[in-house]
């Protein structure tokens, strides 16, 4: 159902990276996040946490984290998801880091948060297939 899931969040100076750390276990409880160091728009430093996840174990796990997703979270993905995949079989969501913080899933829109890609095991990988999977994978 899916072949890899791939997030990226940053870490600005005012947030402690621990506390990001914690946030992404909440969804990917075995991930040891890679570290990038970059500038803000003022010069100030910015760590990006970001990894790749494709064992299936790990894959697994995440789809079962999904399916406490809030029920009216799960209809807005639904409802939405022609415009959150792209032509490649790619689903993006965003989860609000602050709540993953505090063991909560909440989907959002904006960009504060842990941006998710994930890869849809479709063949081949056309949108129409990807999108087939991803309506099983959110219980429709």
């Amino acid at each position: 159902m899916i072949h890899s899931i791939s997030y990226r969040t940053f870490v600005y100076g005012t947030e402690n990276e621990e506390k990001v750390k914690k946030a992404i276990k909440t969804l990917f409880p075995n991930s040891l996040p890679q570290l990038e160091t970059t500038e803000g728009y003022y010069g100030n430093p910015v760590l990006i946490l970001h990894d790749k996840i494709e064992k299936k174990r790990d894959i697994k796990d995440f789809i079962q984290i999904l399916n406490e997703v809030e029920p009216s979270d799960k209809k807005r993905i639904l409802y939405k998801l022609e415009s959150k995949m792209d032509d490649r079989g790619n689903l993006f969501l965003r989860f609000d880091k602050q709540k993953a913080y505090l063991a909560e899933l909440k989907i959002v829109e904006h960009g504060d948060s842990i941006h998710v890609k994930i890869k849809m095991a479709a063949y081949p990988a056309k949108k129409a297939n990807a999108m087939k999977l991803a309506k099983k994978l959110w219980g429709e």
